[in-house]
């Protein structure tokens, strides 16, 4: 591990030079940073990776009949387990879609659960990102530059490889293709994940393709190739819901594919992730998601959320209310680290204001109990220090639902902060699961 950590410089020189970064849009302006690298790897043992992926699997799947039931029978609001008007007042909730069914019923073929480990070695769900999560490659590229750099490292420690995930991805993608070609689908250069997007295209063999080079045909979606045009069967989209189809969501977009809900609506192509996912993945319905698990598969499970409450309920409300400056509030409709509010950090004013904002909007909030998760060493300026550090693990779900043997360990750099996100500045690290 010393050698990785003297040749930090150069890993992240190489991650520089290959283009490794982040984009991010601030006051109108696009912007992008290098997304900083620490050498210290997280490191998993594998009897805890295990109950981990068993925990995992089993909360993507609950996840994914939640999505097809919601978008169908709606049994689960029938029996009163989600009340009705909290799924259909979701942002996430795309009524545009209701009544289709995508390849193999899977909605969420690739998610993004963000988990945090306390300090007694429990791990607690704090995310579930189904929509279009991104991460994979930081952790991916990271692990090749360090066997180029101290091969040695990974012959004297017993750890899985993570070089399988293009497989993994393909695989998935394969699985649901209706006939035709894979395409990884971007909205071009200024995307904050663009590089990612370019590299899974080649990791999987897949045509990576941005909005003029994809147009529908008789609700069949074709691809221009040197070639010609070559039908579409599956497509990796990495765009959001709202600009996809100007046709079917907003009719000003001009980064969509004219046409091709129509397509996905005739079981001609497949969209991965399906369309409507967000009413999974809002934070209000996390609140839900271990009853799920128990109303869908009839089992315990194995994750915990974070002690979660909801000021929609008026008994929530009221503890929410009467506990601000311990929690944290999360508005449900924001994502990487915007919206997030820790009470012990406010004035008298401003929470004054967030009980206001409560009482008047208390779907727009969830409150937490703060958990003191892990620190986890990093580097900083050539000292070692600590930092807080969450994991997000990925799921892949196609003819098997498996969790990539891997994952993007993120951490703070600012001593004071439980944030993590790229966004807020945090950085990267590898993470180790090793074998028995």
């Amino acid at each position: 591990m010393d050698n990785l950590i003297s040749n930090s410089d150069l890993i992240n020189e190489q991650l520089a030079r290959y283009g490794v970064k982040f984009g991010i849009y601030k006051n109108g302006t696009f912007n992008e940073r290098l997304f900083p690298y620490d050498p210290i790897p997280r490191v998993i043992e594998a009897d805890d990776w295990k109950k981990l992926s068993y925990g995992l699997v089993q909360r993507v799947t609950a996840l994914n009949l939640f999505l097809a039931d919601i978008y169908s029978k709606k049994q689960i609001i029938a029996d009163g387990v989600v009340p009705e008007d909290f799924v259909f007042s979701s942002s996430g909730y795309l009524a545009q879609v209701e009544g289709i069914m995508p390849p193999h019923g899977i909605y969420s073929h690739i998610s993004g659960i963000d988990l945090v480990q306390a300090k007694d070695d429990s791990w607690f769900i704090l995310e579930d990102n189904l929509r279009i999560p991104s991460g994979a490659s930081y952790p991916l590229i990271a692990r090749g530059l360090e066997r180029k750099c101290s091969p040695q490292t990974f012959v004297n420690n017993h750890v899985v490889d993570n070089r399988n995930y293009g497989t993994l991805l393909k695989d998935v993608m394969d699985d649901m293709n209706c006939g035709g070609i894979n395409v990884v689908f971007t909205p071009g250069r200024y995307n904050a994940a663009y590089f990612e997007h370019a590299y899974l295209a080649e990791q999987t063999g897949s045509v990576l393709c941005q909005p003029e080079d994809l147009f529908v045909e008789n609700n069949v979606v074709y691809c221009k190739t040197l070639n010609g045009k070559e039908r579409v069967g599956a497509i990796y989209r990495r765009i959001s819901d709202e600009y996809l189809d100007p046709l079917t969501f907003e009719p000003g977009s001009l980064i969509g594919i004219p046409g091709v809900m129509s397509a996905y609506r005739a079981g001609n192509v497949a969209l991965l992730n399906a369309p409507g996912n967000g009413v999974a993945d809002d934070k209000g319905i996390y609140y839900f998601v271990p009853k799920m698990v128990k109303y869908y598969l009839n089992e315990e499970p194995v994750l915990n959320n974070a002690p979660t409450y909801l000021p929609f309920y008026e008994e929530d409300r009221k503890y929410v209310l009467a506990n601000l400056k311990t929690l944290v509030i999360k508005d449900v409709a924001e994502a990487g680290g915007y919206g997030v509010v820790f009470g012990r950090d406010l004035s008298a004013e401003k929470l004054a204001e967030m009980e206001t904002l409560i009482k008047e909007q208390p779907r727009r909030w969830i409150a937490q109990e703060v958990i003191d998760f892990k620190d986890l060493e990093i580097i900083d300026e050539g000292k070692k220090v600590e930092r807080k550090a969450d994991l997000r693990a990925f799921v892949l779900d196609g003819k098997t639902c498996q969790v990539w043997p891997s994952g993007l360990t993120r951490f703070s750099r600012n001593p004071a902060s439980f944030v993590v996100n790229s966004s807020q500045g945090g950085g990267f690290k590898d993470t180790w699961i090793l074998e028995k």
